[in-house]
């Protein structure tokens, strides 16, 4: 029989037609939100309750705490932070400085939301809580406050942990709170590059420069989380937050960020639910989602670097993203000094001067190296206190 005589063979080719023309589902990567912060309406989302590894999302909470200490007064913007041996020994991305380093909080905020060097980020907590544990203490105190109740963390830095977890939901909270709260500090989320040394560090979040209105917030990856992004853009006075978790490759994660953040300004709000009164749905959202055997097996490996250009640069194929024709603005990040440190991590002790020669410049000198106490929290964050350390 003939196939034009044939009505299932034409629905069938038909079919097959039509289903080699649709294009992917635009939304094909996890859980995603966008959120309005303004009025806090909730525009799109999809799984936003699901449980997932945060990876360096992470350090928007570390960055968060330390804006909450320092408008407490407890530190400064130009506080000391220093380089401990456990901090100097964290895994990639790091900055690979030595044990004993010293630069200002301020520098070191920029290289954790620019470089996400894992080392730095272990050296705020340390130096701004005494220790690991208690920043972290104050990281956990920070989210059950803000309303983030299916987050826990257990670092300062987003690497893999046992018991880390978030959702975009609440990663969401997170950056609406931060814009919120210290709109005086949006510079800090978005730098377009980072210059130490000889060495220059772009941005992973490539939306900065390229998407209309974007100014922040960070990325992340682990193999088990895949490609997250926390994405924020400012048009006409308005301002959205997008969440964008577990995309395959860079590319994918920066499309389809930008894809929500335009979804987020063009989007009505009329009967949207807002992001306190959003209601926990999924069948197993409690469950955690690892990605590692599909993120990271040596065909997905191959896979992300298929679609770039003959010198391996990144090709952004989306509506919203233009190409960045200048340099990226670069600002210096510096190490101030260095101190010597015990193996324990501590700064070695200043003898106590004898009396017949303690003069007032050796007394000031004395007391001047003993560690400020930085280990107070604000006062509606319950973290016990610690003795200052020398």
């Amino acid at each position: 029989m003939s196939p034009r005589r044939c009505p299932a063979f034409l629905a069938f080719a038909l079919a097959a037609v039509f289903l080699c023309m649709t294009p992917p589902a635009a939304n094909a990567v996890g859980p995603t939100i966008v959120v309005d912060v303004g009025t806090g309406k909730v525009l799109d989302h999809k799984d936003a309750f699901q449980k997932w590894y945060p990876a360096s999302l992470t350090k928007l909470m570390t960055a968060y705490v330390v804006f909450r200490q320092v408008r407490a007064g407890k530190i400064s913007m130009q506080s000391k932070v220093t380089i401990s041996p456990k901090a100097a020994k964290a895994p990639p991305s790091k900055m690979y400085f030595k044990a004993g380093s010293q630069l200002t909080l301020d520098d070191a905020l920029k290289i954790i939301l620019v470089k996400s060097a894992n080392d730095v980020s272990v050296a705020i907590a340390e130096s701004i809580a005494g220790s690991n544990s208690q920043f972290i203490a104050m990281m956990n105190a920070e989210a059950r406050r803000l309303g983030m109740s299916d987050t826990t963390f257990v670092n300062a830095n987003g690497l893999p942990g046992k018991g880390q977890s978030t959702t975009a939901r609440d990663m969401a909270v997170l950056g609406v709170a931060l814009h919120r709260e210290f709109p005086h500090h949006r510079n800090y989320f978005a730098l377009e590059a980072i210059r130490s040394g000889k060495k220059t560090y772009t941005n992973y979040n490539i939306l900065i420069g390229r998407f209309a209105g974007a100014n922040g917030m960070k990325t992340g990856f682990i193999c088990s989380s895949g490609f997250n992004q926390v994405s924020s853009a400012t048009r006409n006075g308005r301002t959205v937050v997008s969440v964008v978790l577990g995309a395959k490759d860079q590319e994918e994660r920066a499309n389809e960020s930008a894809r929500m953040l335009h979804r987020g300004f063009t989007a009505s709000q009329i009967g949207k639910s807002s992001l306190a009164g959003l209601q926990p749905y999924g069948k197993n959202r409690k469950r955690i989602v690892d990605l590692r055997s599909s993120i990271c097996s040596k065909e997905a490996r191959k896979a992300r670097y298929g679609g770039r250009d003959v010198e391996g640069r990144m090709v952004l194929n989306s509506a919203y993203i233009k190409p960045l024709k200048r340099p990226a603005k670069t600002v210096n990040v510096r190490l101030t000094g260095t101190v010597a440190l015990t193996k324990s991590g501590k700064k070695f002790p200043v003898p106590k001067p004898r009396p017949d020669f303690a003069g007032s410049a050796t007394a000031s000198f004395a007391a001047s190296s003993l560690k400020p106490a930085l280990d107070v929290p604000a006062p509606d964050v319950p973290v016990p206190r610690q003795r200052p350390s020398l």
